[in-house]
């Protein structure tokens, strides 16, 4: 498995905003791009405008096929709504989440 952390910088006020179209997008992405399992949502306890968005695929070269120009359309409704401040990709080494 291949994991990819999205750092998001989301004003507190379009936190709700942001959350609802992350939803839509991820789910999106889930049915329609081969090797994507789906994404989850952690927001930062003491700087809550922080919010880091981890993706779950089957393997990297299904994500580099998806991520081509790095701004893929189906993420473009997130982008305008909040800053992202980085994309770093991880190989899983062991998952021991229930």
């Amino acid at each position: 498995m291949f994991r990819v952390i999205y750092e998001w910088h989301v004003p507190s006020e379009k936190m709700d905003e942001f959350q609802n179209v992350w939803r839509s997008v991820t789910d999106n992405i889930h049915h329609s791009v081969a090797g994507a399992l789906g994404s989850f949502m952690v927001r930062s306890s003491d700087t809550p405008d922080k919010v880091l968005t981890i993706a779950k695929w089957r393997a990297r070269e299904d994500w580099e096929l998806f991520w081509q120009n790095s701004n893929p359309e189906k993420m473009q409704k997130m982008r305008a709504i909040a800053k992202r401040i980085s994309v770093e990709t991880f190989d899983e080494i062991e998952d021991r989440t229930r």
